[in-house]
Formats: C-alpha cells, structure tokens, sequence
C-alpha cells in the first residue's frame, strides 16, 4: 500500500511541473517589438546581397551573436542530425563553416555532402534557410582560418576529440589547459583534423516574420548559372 501511495504522488508532482512548464511555455511571447517591413519586389537577384544586408541589420539591431547558425546533416542511417556552430563567411562561393573531420558532423559530411544551414535574428523577426551541396576548403584556407580564430576557440580546435567520449570533466579541464598555452605560445600551430567547409547552395529562404502572421517568405531557387525568385505561403 505504502509503495502505491508513494507511486501515486510522483505521479501527481510529474503532472504538476509537466502543467507548470505548458503554463510557461504558452505563456512565451513572440516578436514584443516593431519588425522591420520586407518588401521582397526590392530583393536583389541573387541571395548574397540579401544576406549581406540582412546580416549588418541584425548586427545594428543589437541581435546576440548573429554569426550562430545551425547546421542539419544526415547520418549513415540518414536520420537528421543538427548543431549550433558560427559562420565564419559568406561569399560568392558559398557559406563557410569549420569543424573537425572527425567529428559527427565531419564524418556525416564525408558520407553524405549535403548539408541545410539556419539563421534566426529574433531581433527582427527574421530567419534565412539554406540548402546545398558541401565541399571541403584547401588546406591553406583552413589554416588561415584557424590561425583568425579568437584565442578560446583556437585553443578548442587544438584539443580535437570532438563528439568522442569524454572520460571525465578533470580530463577536458587537463587537456584544454595545454592547448590553451599553446595556443597562446604557438604562432602558427596546426590542427590536423580541423577541417573548413563550403555549404554552395541551391535554395536560399529569407523570411520576415509580422505580428499579424502575414509573414513574408522569398525562396531563391538556383536555376543553372541564374536564380529564380518566388513568394511560398506562410
């Protein structure tokens, strides 16, 4: 009896905190300030441009690390995979990331070079989606861009090992302690599985949310050597 009673009052206190997290998350508000109107007739013909404007008008906005993005990959099995990680360019080849080649994400791109990239500036009520195929920088590139990375991230990328299991957090704290003198040390220090990589894509959303929910969806669609332009419905 004393055990029913006891399974019964978990029970009853899951219910309780599954009700108070529903109550907090309806509870949420979307886009508490004026957005920014879209008025894609002015769009360029080409989705970098677009891009390159809407990126500085986050940044002007005051939106938190703008530069964060999410990357989807597939999986042997091809089950979805998806991260957050930085953009660390954007030009007429493509969108640029880097990540170790021996990560999941690395190996997932070996298997399968396709990838989907994510940007939400809350801000201003605005997402971009992208989708493409994905090819490896040079060897040179790569290095250049680990050498322009911050002294924190550096130091990450010379520790590797990421997404393999982590004996304990005394063994990260270890490892990350002499990367991060060498990365302070090392003028030129090499990562071998740090790995930079293009996203070229062939379909390019920009959306612009509206309090009223007519949101505003332009799809840039690669047609050979052009891009095709089209309104999708919200």
């Amino acid at each position: 009896m004393d055990d029913e009673r006891g399974e019964g009052q978990d029970e009853r206190r899951g219910e309780r905190r599954q009700e108070a997290f529903r109550a907090l998350l309806r509870a949420q508000r979307v886009w508490d300030t004026e957005l920014p109107a879209f008025d894609p007739a002015t769009a360029p013909g080409e989705p970098l441009p677009l891009f390159h404007r809407w990126f500085a008008e986050a940044v002007a906005a005051g939106q938190p690390e703008p530069h964060t993005m999410t990357l989807a990959t597939a999986d042997e099995r091809g089950r979805p995979d998806v991260r957050t990680l930085m953009l660390h360019d954007a030009d007429v080849r493509g969108w640029h990331f880097a990540t170790h080649v021996t990560s999941a994400k690395g190996r997932q791109l070996a298997a399968r070079p396709e990838a989907a990239l994510g940007f939400y500036w809350a801000a201003q009520g605005r997402a971009v989606r992208l989708r493409g195929a994905v090819a490896t920088a040079d060897a040179a590139e790569t290095r250049a861009d680990l050498r322009a990375r911050s002294k924190g991230a550096l130091a990450a990328a010379l520790v590797g090992r990421q997404s393999e299991v982590l004996g304990s957090l005394e063994q990260l704290a270890r490892m990350s302690e002499d990367a991060w003198e060498r990365a302070g040390h090392d003028p030129a220090p090499e990562a071998r599985s740090w790995t930079g990589y293009v996203l070229v894509p062939d379909e390019v959303e920009f959306f612009q949310g509206d309090a009223r929910r007519q949101h505003v969806r332009l799809r840039y669609r690669r047609e050979g050597a052009t891009w095709a332009r089209e309104l999708l419905w919200p």
